[in-house]
């Protein structure tokens, strides 16, 4: 029986900005300006031999982010961008987006693994944010697969995604999805492999 192919939806800033926390006591001696998420890694480890439908990447757009955006494109990400606000300097609407695209693609695709990149649960107890959106995706039948950095996943989005589906701490793939630009390269990936969620309902 095929796999079901992966709807990949995922928050750049709440990958990038957690990554430099935990690189801190890892690297201790390092400018962590250098730090960078390792696109083509990070995608392999969220593709576990499985086949990606669509993936969306949101961020914000600082025009030195380019070559960034342009390298998630190069893995077939589709990237949508958002100015920061003038006075505030913080994304704006960036999750309201990711949302939209998860809702779309609810309504519009068959059950198959909804894959969420990020460690952001606010809005849960309003029925708002990602949190609430995997939950409705998941008593429709989808299967469910969160990826985030454990020191910045609010805990119940996690205890959810590891009872309903399936949570992946980041740290444990450090080496792998991160490297610091003229100093360390990434290492490659471990062939440990991590448990992948199943779609509860074919339709």
């Amino acid at each position: 029986m095929a796999q079901a192919p992966l709807y990949v939806f995922w928050d750049n800033s709440n990958i990038y900005i957690p990554a430099q926390t935990v690189a801190g006591p890892k690297e201790p001696f390092a400018n962590l300006k250098a730090l960078r998420i390792h696109f083509e890694n990070l995608v392999t480890l969220v593709r576990a031999g499985r086949r990606i439908a669509k993936g969306i990447v949101v961020g914000s757009v600082p025009p030195d982010l380019q070559d960034v955006w342009g390298r998630l494109k190069e893995i077939g990400m589709e990237v949508e961008l958002f100015e920061r606000g003038e006075g505030s300097g913080r994304e704006q609407g960036v999750d309201q987006c990711l949302q939209v695209h998860m809702l779309r693609t609810l309504v519009d695709e068959p059950p198959a693994i909804a894959v969420l990149l990020t460690g952001d649960g606010k809005g849960y107890e309003d029925g708002v944010g990602f949190y609430a959106d995997l939950e409705r995706m998941y008593r429709k039948g989808w299967g469910i697969e969160v990826y985030s950095w454990s020191i910045a996943c609010k805990p119940k989005l996690r205890k959810w995604a590891e009872s309903a589906g399936v949570y992946v701490p980041l740290e444990d793939y450090y080496e792998s999805i991160t490297f610091l630009e003229g100093r360390r390269p990434a290492k490659s990936l471990t062939k440990r492999k991590h448990p992948i969620a199943k779609v509860k309902l074919m339709t």
